[in-house]
């Protein structure tokens, strides 16, 4: 517990953007993919049970609540050639301008 107000002063030190960029992990998304902040930001991590790899690629299945700026069912395809390597072991998605345009898509890399 002495610890907690610690963490609390030097959170508050720092402007609310700082990890804006950066997946809970601590990792950081490109510059070109991830908008807003850590509150409201388009990228986040998505759930495996969301991914499906096929022949096509990735086939990402999204409802309301498994990513903060989705409102309604989604259904996206994603060439492997158009992922991204995640810096963690986890899939993460980023949505820009709006819900219905995936802008960047990280997977972790496949075990042989």
């Amino acid at each position: 517990m002495r610890g907690i107000p610690i963490l609390m002063v030097v959170a508050s030190a720092f402007p609310s953007g700082l990890f804006a960029h950066e997946a809970l992990t601590g990792w950081k998304y490109e510059a070109f993919c991830c908008n807003g902040n850590e509150h409201n930001g388009d990228c986040q991590m998505i759930s495996t049970k969301n991914v499906k790899v096929t022949p096509q690629g990735y086939d990402i299945s999204l409802r309301p609540g498994e990513h903060r700026l989705v409102t309604r069912s989604h259904e996206f395809i994603v060439p492997q050639s158009q992922t991204r390597r995640s810096g963690d072991e986890d899939y993460h998605l980023c949505l820009y301008p709006n819900e219905d345009t995936l802008r960047c898509f990280y997977a972790p890399d496949m075990g042989y």
